[in-house]
Order: structure tokens, then C-alpha cells, then sequence
């Protein structure tokens, strides 16, 4: 009994790998910056964790949330630029789900 290995089935499996793998954390990294230029900057509640993991206390968490509403009025851009950036976030974030969703098709039904 002999075992061959497709080395060009290898690279390729790899290569897209890297590509999906940068695609996601590029769209989703430019949906989070366009995200905070649109003026809604993600604030997340505390959260139980374990002691490894530290938690803002609720007085941090009012203060981020002032800081982050201090920060969207002191923005240079027009209502309309918001509304674009936004609208750009809200993309970036479907561009990121699609590629998650591609990914899983073509491991479901691409055997």
C-alpha cells in the first residue's frame, strides 16, 4: 500500500485558506474603523469572566460611553459622510458573513 500525496491540491487548499483567512480580518478590521468614524463607536457592557480576564466596572463603562458620544460630536464629518461610512461598515460586515458563509458551503458541498 503506497501513499501519494497531491501536492497541488495542498497548495491550493492553503492559498485559499490565506486569501478567506485576510479577506475576513481585513473587511472586518475596516467595518470596525469605518464603524467608530460614523460616530457609533462599539461599547460593550461588562461581562462575568473568569480572573484571567479583567472587567470594566460600570463607572468605566459610563465613562467609555461618554467619551465615545464626546468623540462622534467633536467628528469633522458631515451627516452625509456618517451615513456613508456607515452604510461602508454595515458592507464590510456582509462582506465578512459572506465569505464565512462561502467558506462553509464549499467545505458542505464542495467535497
Amino acid at each position: 500500500m503506497s501513499v501519494s500525496i497531491d501536492w497541488y491540491a495542498f497548495l491550493q487548499v492553503f492559498v485559499a485558506a490565506l486569501v478567506g483567512a485576510t479577506a475576513i480580518a481585513t473587511f472586518y478590521a475596516l467595518g470596525l474603523r469605518l464603524l467608530v468614524r460614523s460616530g457609533r463607536a462599539p461599547v460593550v457592557s461588562p461581562a462575568e469572566f473568569t480572573d484571567a480576564i479583567t472587567v470594566i466596572t460600570e463607572k468605566e463603562l459610563k465613562r467609555a460611553s461618554k467619551q465615545a458620544a464626546k468623540a462622534a460630536k467633536k467628528s469633522p464629518l458631515t451627516e452625509t459622510q456618517k451615513s456613508l461610512a456607515l452604510v461602508g461598515a454595515y458592507g464590510c460586515f456582509a462582506l465578512c458573513a459572506a465569505a464565512v458563509i462561502a467558506g462553509i458551503l464549499l467545505l458542505v458541498l464542495g467535497h
